[in-house]
């Protein structure tokens, strides 16, 4: 997608054809920075800090950091320790394990001479696969924002609502949740996106804003809170977002506060969709709400702030008094009941065992 008008993706190999760069999201939407990852660690703290955030993004991080591990011990035992390393960043997205698996799977059975090159092949793959399926997710997508816009007057907007970042700053390019939006724009079909803040990282006012502001996206921000009341009020066509992680009968873990939108639209009805790619089924689990591990971060990430001063400084500021505790809570899970379907890069299915079974039968016998 776009940044001032350059096509830009999330993750990419340097000139020198090693060392692995990062848009540094953490300094988004004051600054635009680029960082280089050069080892292992750099690219498992990318994750850990989350410079690099999403689930599809977080995948392919930590395939190229297999690959600079390599580049430093291509033996057994580093293998399996970058493997290691890199599983214990973050606990719920499922892509991360996928991709380690993915490229551990690939590589073991190399000598060690031949892994590099391989790793590197094989991480680029991942990346060009993910584009490929964020568009096809598009697709899928558009027709269902062009049913509703053939329902409206000509030129009102479909308008969607967002949570958290589910965009290309969350995958490679296009994004999930917000693939659809992107398409029904290159279509020529007027929408006007909700974009919620997402405390506590404020993914939404940063990240989201920030791109839909850069490809040329009617948008408002809004706080978390306010979802419910644009519903009530007719104000919303539909919801879209993304996940980190989806069980077999269609439980969606995402940001927190992803449940409650998804209540509110149940209560008004408002469709509530989730867009994933196929890497973010985690097909051994079925019950979302008992088995999927949440993650709780750092509280300062609640009890402190950082933004622009009148005076152009980014600056972190404290919230909460001095002294009260913070529990942070990084997702939570919707239950399939609350989903009106799920986008993926096959089609739009039931959230269901039968609807997802249906699309990847191959997967689901597995």
């Amino acid at each position: 997608m776009l940044i001032d008008g350059e096509p830009r993706r999330t993750i990419w190999v340097a000139g020198d054809g090693w060392r692995v760069e990062i848009i540094d999201q953490t300094r988004l939407p004051h600054e635009f920075a680029i960082v280089a990852l050069e080892t292992l660690e750099d690219a498992a703290r990318a994750i850990e800090i989350m410079q690099v955030r999403g689930a599809p993004l977080i995948g392919a991080t930590a395939a190229y950091g297999i690959c600079l591990a390599l580049r430093a011990d291509a033996s057994d035992t580093a293998l399996e320790a970058a493997c290691a390393r890199l599983l214990r960043t973050r606990p719920t997205a499922v892509n991360l394990r996928w991709a380690v698996e993915d490229m551990r799977g690939r590589l073991a059975p190399l000598p060690p001479e031949q892994r590099p090159a391989a790793a590197y092949t094989r991480a680029a793959a991942i990346c060009e696969e993910d584009v490929a399926i964020c568009r096809a997710i598009g697709d899928h997508g558009l027709e269902l924002i062009r049913a509703i816009a053939a329902r409206k007057p000509p030129g009102e907007p479909v308008r969607v609502l967002t949570h958290c970042n589910a965009g290309w700053l969350a995958t490679i390019d296009w994004g999930t949740a917000t693939a659809p939006i992107y398409r029904a724009q290159q279509e020529g079909i007027p929408v006007h996106v909700w974009v919620d803040e997402t405390r506590p990282r404020n993914q939404g006012a940063a990240l989201t804003a920030f791109e839909l502001l850069h490809q040329g996206v009617p948008h408002t921000v809004i706080v978390d809170n306010v979802g419910g009341h644009l519903m009530q009020h007719g104000m919303v066509d539909l919801c879209i977002v993304g996940t980190d992680r989806t069980t077999r009968r269609g439980d969606v873990a995402n940001k927190i506060g992803t449940y409650l939108k998804a209540l509110a639209a149940h209560d008004n009805g408002v469709p509530f969709y989730v867009a994933l790619p196929s890497t973010t089924i985690d097909w051994t689990l079925a019950d979302g709400v008992r088995e999927i591990p949440i993650e709780e971060r750092d509280p300062r990430e609640v009890t402190e702030i950082a933004g622009m001063t009148a005076e152009g400084r980014v600056a972190t500021v404290r919230l909460t008094p001095e002294g009260s505790p913070a529990a942070n809570y990084a997702f939570d899970v919707t239950p399939a009941r609350y989903v009106t379907g799920l986008i993926t890069e096959r089609g739009v299915c039931p959230a269901s065992e039968e609807g997802l079974a249906a699309l990847f039968p191959e997967r689901a016998a597995a």
